[in-house]
């Protein structure tokens, strides 16, 4: 099987720029994955066209099986935690798969619960943050080969939280099935592969996606070998894609 992962910038070409549904599709179908994870994925938010993301990119890709697992509801200006109705503006990840699942599990991420000091953006200046509620969410995907467990994921991008995160998740994934973890980790190559306890997939330079410094976009994967890695540039965001087939080894 095939797989992807992709931070979409809800869509977007650029931060603040506008959202074409149409372009958003075409750019999923040309990854040509049977399984994909996305991150800063929308779902009725105006500034996205009121689309739902993931219905989009289920179509464009021939899904059978996906899910959206929102991790803020509301719009931008008034994000909150709290669950809203199933239509409602939101926030988060999403699965998609063109292969059978025969399970779903969402895991819940350990939040920094206080507000954190960093010195961000151009000019460096100081700022008071607070990280969103992260998760991730997981199939157990029937492929040509027996099942592997896909999971995808959004890490805080506040440094040495991302690693606790990491942790949890990778504890909370012990099982038998050969498995491959997908998203952007904000973590670079050796703590991502380290900390998680798997073996990188795919190798090359994600972000920013105009001229990419670092890799904070990973395919990691437990039991499997993987073959034809390779570094998508679509024509949004501000990360590139990863894809890459995937066999399990037993």
């Amino acid at each position: 099987m095939r797989l992807g992962t992709w931070n979409v910038l809800h869509g977007a070409a650029t931060a603040d720029g506008p959202v074409d549904g149409d372009r958003f599709a075409d750019a999923v179908a040309g990854l040509d994955v049977d399984v994909l994870g996305l991150q800063e994925v929308d779902r009725a938010q105006p500034r996205s066209g009121g689309l739902d993301l993931t219905a989009v990119a289920a179509e464009a890709m021939g899904a059978v099986e996906h899910r959206f697992v929102p991790t803020l509801h509301g719009v931008p200006e008034a994000w909150t935690p709290e669950n809203g109705a199933g239509s409602a503006p939101a926030y988060g990840i999403a699965l998609l798969s063109r292969l059978p699942v025969v399970d779903w599990r969402v895991v819940t991420l350990p939040r920094l619960p206080r507000d954190v000091p960093l010195v961000l953006g151009h000019p460096r200046r100081l700022v008071v943050v607070r990280d969103e509620p992260r998760t991730a969410v997981a199939a157990r995907v029937v492929g040509p080969h027996g099942p592997v467990t896909v999971v995808t994921t959004h890490l805080s991008f506040i440094p040495g939280w991302n690693l606790v995160q990491l942790r949890h998740l990778a504890r909370s994934l012990r099982t038998e099935d050969p498995l491959v973890l997908t998203g952007d980790l904000n973590l670079g190559v050796r703590r991502a592969r380290l900390v998680g306890g798997l073996t990188g997939l795919v190798s090359g330079r994600t972000f920013p996606a105009d001229a990419p410094r670092r890799q904070i976009d990973h395919l990691l994967g437990r039991g499997v070998v993987a073959s034809a890695p390779r570094v998508h540039r679509p024509p949004l965001s501000d990360h590139r894609a990863l894809s890459a087939t995937v066999v399990p080894t037993a």
